[in-house]
């Protein structure tokens, strides 16, 4: 007889066998290389849901760095950074800070964890959390956390996506004394950038107020050298906190916190999911401080390439008529606004030579299914009328330019 356990996960997982058995489900895909161009079951593919936004992932200096720090460190060091810190991680630390014009940074194992350790770190009882109804799920993961702790935890509030108006409204209403408002530099599935001016004036209006920006997407992308949208809007210290990653621009996996000295000493001592995670593998450290190196000399080139690369992609699909939704940056979803729209274009493209992984219910709303479509400056001419050439044959097969509807489905 089945468990409870078992009984649940059959019940959870019909909508994927469903998928499985029609062959349309587009998960889980294995790569048989790394890189924006890979292959798949021998297939050359092409993708464009990568989040490697300057293309500097698989760049020789980039793999030389990391073969010479296992030959030096090996793979991991076999513990957490209470007591498996190396120099490599103390120096990029620095080296970040000064970078990104902060006094301090720490670095998480990963982002996720980075996001979830600060929150838990600094919100308590005392605190309201408010959040972008829009929120990313290692920011609701990180509140909820910090909400369930016993006769500790922190009230949580949300305001409409990026609505100045909704945020001072929740501010003025807030029950506790302090206030953490935690915003996306870029939403990552819709592809927008934060309304970070309204919103950094709005916090500053009311007292015991905290803002902490998650810049994963903006890293690299945003900022004439590509600090992110604090660089961007030149708003300096105004960011009291932000967030990012290694997983995106730095080619490998890794969270990065960037604040004032005692904040991060706070959180460096605090944060769960820091001090009881094992310490970043310095072969990673190797990778991202390459990159950083290359942002250091070129950074104003290489994300003036990337602009220039989603520039011709967004004017292309603008004129063949795609719904880009709320975008305004590098990631462009094109929108299908029906599950089946968006597995069915999946596989034939993929069929074709370019992955676009379909986002559904429940990573987006009902009626608001769509492909993630990133651009990156690893992405040739070649490559992107390619995907436009696809996207418009099947755009019209598939009824998302006209909007008309499929027909349904035969059992």
């Amino acid at each position: 007889m089945a468990s409870w356990v078992q009984q649940k996960a059959r019940a959870a997982l019909e909508r994927i066998r469903e998928a499985q058995e029609k062959q349309v489900y587009p998960y889980f895909r294995p790569f048989e290389s790394g890189g924006l161009h890979t292959t798949i079951d021998g297939q050359p593919i092409v993708n464009f849901s990568s989040n490697d936004y300057l293309g500097l992932t698989t760049h020789p200096k980039v793999k030389e760095a990391s073969i010479e720090a296992v030959k030096k460190f090996s793979c991991g060091l076999s513990s957490s950074r209470v007591q498996a810190t190396t120099t490599a991680h103390v120096e990029l630390e620095e080296r970040l800070a000064a970078w990104f014009g902060y006094e301090a940074c720490l670095l998480f194992t990963t982002g996720y964890q980075a996001m979830v350790g600060t929150i838990m770190s600094l919100a308590d009882k005392d605190t309201t959390v408010v959040l972008d109804n829009l929120a990313h799920a290692c920011i609701l993961d990180g509140t909820f956390l910090a909400a369930g702790v016993p006769r500790n935890g922190c009230e949580i509030r949300f305001f409409n996506h990026n609505s100045a108006r909704s945020l001072r409204r929740v501010l003025r209403t807030r029950e506790r004394k302090n206030a953490l408002v935690c915003v996306e530099g870029i939403y990552s599935l819709d592809g927008d950038e934060a309304h970070i001016g309204e919103i950094v004036e709005a916090c500053e209006e009311f007292d015991d107020t905290v803002l902490l920006v998650d810049d994963a997407h903006g890293t690299g992308t945003l900022g004439k050298g590509g600090r992110g949208i604090h660089e961007k809007y030149d708003l300096g210290s105004r960011i009291p906190i932000v967030i990012s990653t290694f997983s995106k621009t730095f080619g490998g996996i890794g969270g990065i916190l960037l604040s004032d000295r005692d904040t991060v000493d706070h959180i460096k001592h605090m944060a769960r999911s820091f001090l009881f995670s094992a310490s970043l593998p310095v072969p990673i450290v190797a990778a991202a401080s390459t990159i950083l190196d290359m942002l250091e000399d070129h950074g104003e080139q290489l994300v003036a390439e990337l602009h220039e690369k989603a520039a011709y992609m967004r004017g292309a699909l603008t004129e063949i008529g795609f719904d880009l939704g709320e975008s305004n940056t590098h990631i462009m979803p094109v929108m299908c606004r029906e599950e089946r729209k968006a597995l069915f274009t999946h596989v034939a493209m993929l069929e074709s030579g370019v992955m676009m992984v379909p986002i559904t219910y429940p990573g987006v709303k009902l009626g608001e299914e769509r492909l993630r479509l990133n651009v990156t400056r690893g992405h040739s001419r070649e490559d992107m009328d390619k995907a436009l050439e696809l996207l418009e044959l099947y755009g019209k097969a598939f009824f998302i330019l006209s909007g008309e509807e499929l027909a349904p489905m035969e059992e």
